[in-house]
């Protein structure tokens, strides 16, 4: 191709190529199998197309729209384009100088929208509009409002490119998604697509399944007797009905909050909103037993008794004087005594003494949902001979501990030499950044999300075969989310070949 210097598309890249240059797209393709290159090429031809007129590139965060960047001053000549990055550490009227005079803006959406709302510079001179991580252009994400003025602004140049792994697997959210980007057709591949496999490499499936300790399970029969009581209040409050799980109690909350803030004085409701707030704490401490590690769940029982002692709120303080409470958070000290963990964690370790001692050039990612649980899986694996393990996270929010994007690029550089060889990650490591290939994936914990299960799987057995690992304690959550998210991800990929039929459909009609 024309312009592309250095490296060599494949087959389905190319042939998703053609239907970018004809119609608005959505591609989705599973982490690592070379979106950029994908958008890289429709820059090339867009401007060829269309001389003079710029592309706009969006990704949601600094790290990968820099990384967007330094992809295409690689693989593209010097002298090709004038490459920016906008970031809010650019100033508004800086960014606006530089509008006028640069070909290829890469940006963070919240930079574009803004400048847009004070007007300083308008889209009609946009022969691409790309949209990174697209699965983000719902609701009042800056995404839909971009794709919004753009389409209001840009003449026949007007072509829109959306990029994810995966979109989700609602066909009421795909059809949104698309709906804000203009999306004409969706091109989607998987790792088993006949015009992908060829290229990847094998990569092996574990499950480990893992049994939930009786002793542990006295804990949780403690921990669920006080939920219980906090829903059969609810119930009787008149505020609950039929069964409610987490996502009901959050929703729950809002609805009671909602009912307050228009000056309800109503005491039922105030004293179910305290309730309500009780169950969601019992429900994260449910959690952290079943799936995170004793040592987490301990540290926040050991907030929930902090907040009683600096009187927070009179529905915490009742919490922690329960019997069950104090029997719940005596029993995390006694074990925490006797050096006994999560078996998650004894299971972890094993794996990874097997792996190091069988390639002494080993290299994982270990997915977790927790803050917590990463820094403790760290804590236990860097005893481990061979293993040097950093936890991976993002910035700090409230009152927890974080990295600065600064931090974050500093460890992936060093897990990129070599100097670390396992990255314990939250969702930070999920989407989008440039993370060097790894023998294997261990998810600690499943999750129900399909996007979050595709982007965590696609780091490994791209290049070389890979494993994908997931722990799995059996009768918990864990066992449900994996399932839940298996379906989610064949849902996803039935919801989208509807919505190409729907196309299709359409197309002939106008025809």
């Amino acid at each position: 191709m024309d312009f592309l210097d250095k490296i060599k598309p494949r087959d389905y890249q190319k042939n998703i190529l053609e239907t970018c240059k004809e119609k608005n797209c959505l591609v989705v393709l599973p982490t690592g199998l070379g979106k950029t290159l994908i958008a890289l090429m429709l820059t090339i031809e867009r401007m060829k197309k269309f001389p003079g007129q710029k592309v706009l590139f969006l990704a949601p965060t600094k790290p990968l729209i820099e990384q967007h960047l330094k992809y295409f001053k690689k693989y593209l000549p010097e002298l090709f384009g004038d490459m920016q990055l906008f970031t809010g550490q650019i100033t508004s009227i800086n960014r606006k100088k530089i509008f006028k005079t640069a070909d290829i803006i890469f940006s963070t959406p919240q930079c574009i929208a803004n400048d847009l709302k004070k007007e300083y510079y308008k889209l009609d001179e946009v022969c691409l509009l790309i949209e990174d991580e697209a699965h983000r252009c719902v609701k009042n994400y800056d995404y839909n409002y971009i794709a919004k003025r753009y389409k209001s602004q840009a003449g026949e140049s007007f072509r829109i490119l959306g990029l994810t792994a995966s979109p989700g697997s609602e066909s009421k959210k795909i059809e949104e998604i698309c709906k804000n980007l203009s999306i004409e057709e969706v091109e989607l591949r998987t790792r088993d697509s006949i015009d992908v496999k060829n290229y990847l490499k094998e990569r092996e499936f574990e499950k480990i399944e893992i049994d939930f300790p009786e002793e542990f399970e006295k804990i949780r029969n403690a921990l669920l007797s006080v939920y219980n009581s906090y829903i059969e209040e609810l119930k009787v409050r008149g505020i609950a009905f039929g069964p409610v799980n987490k996502t009901r109690l959050i929703q729950l909350q809002k609805e009671i909050s909602n009912n307050l803030n228009r000056g309800e004085k109503n005491y039922n409701y105030m004293l179910g909103a305290s309730a309500c707030a009780q169950a969601i704490k019992i429900q994260h401490a449910l959690e952290l037993l079943e799936t995170q590690t004793v040592k987490s769940l301990n540290e926040y029982l050991e907030k929930l008794r902090e907040e009683a002692r600096n009187r927070k709120s009179k529905g915490v303080i009742r919490l922690v004087s329960k019997q069950e409470f104090n029997f719940v958070y005596a029993s995390t000290n006694e074990f925490l005594a006797k050096n006994i963990e999560h078996p998650k964690l004894e299971y972890l370790i094993e794996i990874i003494k097997h792996e190091i001692k069988s390639n002494p050039n080993f290299k994982a990612i270990i997915f977790s949902q927790y803050r917590d649980t990463t820094q403790r899986i760290v804590e236990k694996i860097n005893k481990i001979e061979g293993i040097i393990a950093k936890s991976f996270v993002g910035q700090a929010k409230k009152k927890e501990s974080g990295l600065s994007q600064k931090e974050q690029k500093k460890i992936i550089e060093e897990f990129s030499i070599g100097e670390i060889n396992i990255l314990c990650a939250t969702s930070i490591a999920e989407e989008g950044l440039d993370i060097p290939e790894v023998n294997a994936v261990i998810f600690y914990e499943q999750i129900p999300s399909a996007i979050r299960s595709i982007q965590r799987a696609g780091r490994t057995a791209r290049l070389e075969k890979g494993k994908l690992i997931i722990l799995i304690t059996k009768g918990t959550r864990d066992e449900s989310y994996f399932y839940v998210s298996k379906a989610r991800e064949k849902k996803m990929e039935s919801a989208i070949k509807g919505i190409k039929n729907r196309f299709l459909k359409e197309k002939q009609n106008t025809l």
